[in-house]
């Protein structure tokens, strides 16, 4: 066991080999389907919601996992695995309270277990962005890094993590709320390919294309512009149900850009409730070595 434990939650979207190679522990987000309340890849996969998602007429509801969530995860580290330092690694606290409810769980763990390290950090990112502050904290732990070290990683991460994509439509993310400052591309839906990105921790348009192809040479581009001459980047393609798009942009990427690692990974159905399936993007990281 690593000295330092790293928990995080399901919107994560890591693919299962590295979260089983890192020891990374997670806690699934809930997915209200009318009646029915699933746990985000537990009780419901990615290929039987992605196929399903069109269908619906009304769009599931998603809610973070509650404080007592985390709570059930960080007794059982210490209890079970002995763990007294826990990092816990969350989506943007601007669209989602997992962030506050692990910081609630902080708070009623902290009388129960007072020899306990507990550090909850609010990535303002998303998808494999928070994904990528979750791997390399990870490896810092495997690597015998201190709290104090795998915190400073991931804060260090934050403002040069990035997210670009795109999708066929802003139908999910509008109907989920979720379209922060790209409201206005909703009146072009049937004429674009709208290019989203966050910054800050919300959701904001960074341009629009005629077509798929164009809104991947236009991701490409804008990355390329990004890095500069540093020219090194460890980027995730990320896609709902649309693994050959990812490959597109994987091989446009990759003529351009010296990738020094690269994942193609699946947003889980929490996450891509809100984008649809079809979202196609890169979350990546400048690196200098």
């Amino acid at each position: 066991m690593p000295k330092v434990a790293i928990v995080t939650d399901s919107v994560v979207s890591i693919p299962e080999s590295i979260i089983e190679n890192l020891n990374i522990h997670w806690v699934p987000y809930y997915i209200h389907r009318g009646k029915e309340v699933l746990r985000d890849l537990v009780t419901i996969q990615r290929e039987a919601f992605y196929k399903w998602l069109p269908t619906a007429q009304e769009l599931p509801l998603t809610a973070s996992p509650g404080p007592g969530d985390y709570l059930e995860m960080y007794e059982k580290l210490v209890n079970e695995e002995a763990v007294n330092e826990i990092v816990s690694i969350h989506m943007t606290s601007k669209g989602s309270g997992a962030y506050q409810a692990a910081k609630t769980a902080q708070a009623m763990i902290k009388d129960k277990l007072p020899g306990l390290q507990l550090e909850v950090v609010d990535t303002l990112n998303v998808s494999m962005c928070h994904g990528w502050m979750v791997i390399e904290a990870a490896r810092a732990s495997l690597q015998g890094g201190s709290l104090n070290d795998i915190v400073n990683i991931v804060k260090n991460m934050i403002p040069s993590t990035h997210m670009l994509q795109t999708a066929d439509t802003l139908k999910y993310l509008y109907m989920g709320g979720r379209i922060g400052k790209a409201k206005h591309l909703m009146g072009t839906l049937l004429n674009i390919k709208p290019l989203i990105g966050m910054e800050d921790g919300v959701i904001v348009p960074l341009g629009q294309a005629r077509s798929r192809k164009k809104a991947y040479q236009l991701i490409v581009d804008r990355v390329d512009a990004a890095v500069g001459e540093i020219g090194k980047i460890k980027v995730a393609y990320v896609h709902a149900a649309a693994y050959e798009e990812a490959e597109k942009i994987k091989a446009l990427l990759e003529t351009r850009l010296d990738c020094v690692e690269s994942i193609i990974a699946e947003l889980s159905p929490a996450l891509g409730v809100h984008t649809g399936p079809g979202t196609a993007g890169v979350c990546y990281f400048p690196v200098e070595k």
